[in-house]
């Protein structure tokens, strides 16, 4: 396939995904916002990561994940940040200051047109008890940041199924994604 073929032929059309065949190619495309999502990376005033905990229905598991959500999904005008602040409450119940995207990219280039945009959530503020809206059905998860990557390895071993995505948030806690240290460098996109 040229990467000018743009003629694009609609497989199936939900209401929030389609698939569709450009040339011999298919994929998945979510049907909102251009197809973008946010993970939030955010640590509480005690030193501890958020976590949330869900049944993924396309996995048919429960998976750790970071607080994550669609843009635009409920509001037409949403943008990153907004995305990023209401999920983190809705999520875990915990209200952002501050936050900062960090770095927006593809979820799964051969599979999908999402992209999900890292946003890191600063001081931090109980609101509520979270659990997300309607059925999600969310557990929250507040681990010591020391004690993170080995958490999240027992709850592998249990049987969960881990976003991969947590690594490169776990390490975007101190870090810029150019390497510079969170605390000294203002991020520059």
């Amino acid at each position: 396939m040229h990467a000018n073929d743009d003629t694009t032929e609609i497989l199936y059309q939900g209401n929030w995904l389609r698939l569709v065949r450009r040339g011999h190619w298919e994929s998945c495309e979510r049907t909102h916002a251009q197809g973008m999502a946010v993970i939030v990376i955010a640590v509480t005033p005690d030193d501890e990561v958020l976590f949330v905990e869900q049944y993924r229905v396309p996995l048919g598991a429960r998976t750790i994940e970071m607080p994550a959500g669609l843009v635009g999904d409920d509001h037409a005008h949403d943008t990153l940040e907004a995305a990023a602040r209401r999920e983190i409450v809705e999520e875990t119940g915990w209200e952002a200051g501050k936050v900062e995207v960090l770095l927006v990219g593809p979820t799964s280039s051969g599979m999908s047109n999402e992209r999900i945009a890292f946003v890191r959530a600063r001081d931090l503020k109980k609101v509520g008890a979270g659990g997300g809206v309607g059925n999600e059905d969310i557990t929250v998860h507040t681990v010591p940041r020391a004690e993170a990557p080995a958490w999240l390895m027992r709850k592998y071993r249990e049987g969960y199924e881990l976003d991969l995505k947590l690594w490169a948030g776990l390490w975007m806690i101190e870090h810029n994604p150019d390497g510079s240290r969170a605390d000294e460098a203002p991020l520059i996109l």
